[in-house]
């Protein structure tokens, strides 16, 4: 049980988990990009001793496996997994009361503590000058903060258990900032400062908000949790840390006693500006936007400060294991949520939030002969309606029989589906809704669309196991690449607009329907470089799935409406890049290169090489 992020670094070190870097490290680019690095290797922690320009050290990678996660939170994980059992099942004390007499010892350390209205004596006054401004990307906009807890308190009921801890990106420096004055605020819709901020807006008055960085590794998960209604974030944070929150209010002001900086100040009605580029977990950069802009009131740093960061890109990255632990955490959480589902993924390779697969149960017609989806359907309905699922662009959703289904073995539970769907009755989509902030395949910011794939039932047809004939000899249309059973994907034009992708994919379905059925390969991705998505698993569901907006990017072989529902013989994927997607993010060669100082023989790094 750490008492601050330095006991943990100590204990990483003890254990052969965590390496310090020595050499100076410029905070634009190399820092990022060594993360990268190491974190793709497998590889240790990281402490960077000498950041150019900052008398601060930085941390990363500090939960880049889940073994090290673990590791980290060892002495609190079980008692932790207990109290949110009880939440699951309220009745299980009554069943085994000696089993939960660890759970509840483990609940008294949760209430946050308040200690006397002042700062902390080993904190001092800082800029934002003064900190490690580290710049990921080549093409973002700025320095970013992308490991803070970012605290906001109901407007009309005050107090810290009403309070909202939250990790979303606060941009330092660049754009049109003030440094030291103004920083910028990103969030997601659907988050809980943006309740919090709408109250504000509404009574007129700014919203205080306090910025922690640091402190045990506890509180910097606790704001990344979903967790159970009615538990907080600031309880969590000292259930899993066996310690409790400590803080005291100063000049209106929340300050966590144990981070090891604190950024204060105020978000006012209607004040935004440029925020952004910045380079994301889908792995595109998400683009330039108006968001709130904060007015710094005061910055904080404790003594030995160390400022920890991680860096986001294509998946998997750091914030992978952090998905994993909290699965673990959370257990079946899901299903007293939403009774009847059993499992919901959201596949990290495809970026997390553009799509889901889900188990649930089917009970509504136990006694009809033919079988389908009915109760799977309103399922989803709740699925696409619960908190973050609701970003979801894609759900692909079963129930199980007679064979055991596992949504995280993603190419076996997507082969089951393809194998029982009917592609004129299962495929339902909804129109003009939201989508994720960060992703730029739909309408415009946060709007797009979603569909569902529901299966259920005996299978249907055999999957294709190699390229069928049929789509060998399409004009226009080539390189065709089994990417798994029943998908094929093949490389178009390029996308110009949908006026021309109209055109493109008629003539496609009408060369696929002209040269024969073709029921073994219900899916099939149009795509720019076919060999590129049949690559891997990983490959197909990141490039499909990020780069498709279903009301505008699904066709099919045979496409027609029956009373309003959309049916086809075979459904056609446009995954091609659009003209107006974010661009991927692509490392800097020349900063590759420069880094490589730090993994020859002698330097900090050498023998990860």
């Amino acid at each position: 049980m750490y008492r601050n992020l330095e006991e943990c670094i100590l204990d990483l070190e003890r254990d052969g988990q965590l390496v310090r870097i020595k050499e100076e490290v410029d905070p634009h680019l190399e820092m990022a990009a060594i993360h990268l690095k190491v974190f793709e290797a497998g590889g240790p922690a990281l402490l960077f001793e000498n950041v150019k320009g900052s008398k601060f050290k930085a941390v990363s990678n500090l939960f880049g496996t889940v073994r090290r996660s673990k590791f980290i939170f060892r002495k609190t994980l079980e008692a932790t997994q207990s109290v949110i059992a009880l939440r699951n099942d309220p009745m299980s004390p009554l069943k085994n009361p000696f089993k939960h007499i660890g759970a509840g010892l483990a609940a008294t350390k949760a209430l946050p503590l308040k200690k006397s209205s002042s700062i902390p004596a080993d904190f001092q006054e800082i800029q934002i000058s003064d900190l490690p401004l580290i710049h990921h990307w080549p093409d973002d906009g700025g320095a970013f903060v992308t490991l803070p807890q970012v605290y906001s308190e109901d407007p009309e009921k005050p107090g810290i258990m009403n309070a909202n801890l939250g990790m979303y990106r606060i941009q330092l420096s660049g754009n049109e900032y003030d440094l030291n004055k103004e920083i910028g605020l990103h969030y997601q819709i659907h988050r809980g400062i943006g309740v919090h901020q709408e109250k504000a807006n509404r009574l007129g008055i700014p919203l205080k908000v306090s910025i922690f960085i640091g402190g045990p590794p506890s509180h910097t998960l606790a704001a990344v949790m979903p967790l159970p209604e009615g538990l907080s974030e600031m309880t969590f944070a000292g259930l899993l840390a066996g310690r409790r929150f400590r803080h005291s209010y100063v000049d209106g002001y929340c300050i966590s006693h144990d981070a090891d900086f604190v950024i204060t100040g105020e978000v006012h009605p209607q004040e935004t500006k440029p925020e952004g580029p910045f380079g994301d977990h889908l792995g595109y950069y998400s683009l330039t936007h108006p968001f709130p802009v904060m007015r710094v009131h005061k910055v904080y740093a404790k003594s030995n400060s160390i400022w920890p960061f991680t860096v986001v890109g294509r998946p998997p990255q750091e914030d992978t294991a952090f998905g994993d632990l909290i699965h673990e955490l959370t257990g079946d959480a899901i299903k007293q949520d939403i009774p009847g589902v059993e499992e919901v993924h959201a596949v990290d390779a495809a970026g997390v939030h553009p799509l889901l697969f889900a188990i649930g149960s089917e009970r509504y017609t136990p006694y009809q002969k033919v079988k389908q989806p009915t109760e799977l359907l309103t399922l989803a309905n709740r699925i696409l309606g619960t908190g973050q699922l609701s970003l979801a662009k894609y759900l692909f959703i079963t129930a199980e029989e007679e064979q055991p289904l596992a949504t995280r073995k993603e190419e076996e539970f997507l082969t089951y589906i393809l194998e029982r769907i009917d592609l004129r009755r299962d495929i339902h989509f909804q129109t003009n809704t939201t989508i994720d902030t960060l992703d730029y395949s739909g309408t415009g910011l946060n709007t797009g669309s979603k569909v569902v794939f529901a299966a259920y039932g005996d299978k249907k047809r055999e999957l294709c196991l190699e390229v069928p004939d049929t789509l060998k000899e399409l004009q226009g249309f080539d390189q065709p690449h089994l990417v798994m059973s029943g998908v094929v994907a093949i490389q178009g034009p390029k996308f110009t607009s949908y006026d021309q992708a109209n055109q493109e994919l008629q003539k496609l379905s009408e060369a696929i329907r002209n040269n024969g059925e073709l029921p073994s390969c219900p899916m099939i991705i149009l795509c720019d470089d076919s060999r590129f998505v049949s690559e891997s698993t990983s490959n197909f569901l990141w490039a499909t799935f990020t780069r498709s907006n279903p009301s505008h990017d699904i066709y099919g072989v045979n496409e027609h409406y029956e009373f309003k529902h959309w049916a086809c013989d075979n459904v056609i994927i446009d995954a091609r890049t659009k003209p107006h997607h974010a661009p991927p993010l692509v490392p800097d060669s020349s900063v590759e290169k420069k880094i490589e100082r730090f993994f020859v023989k002698g330097a900090s790094l050498g023998h990860l090489e």
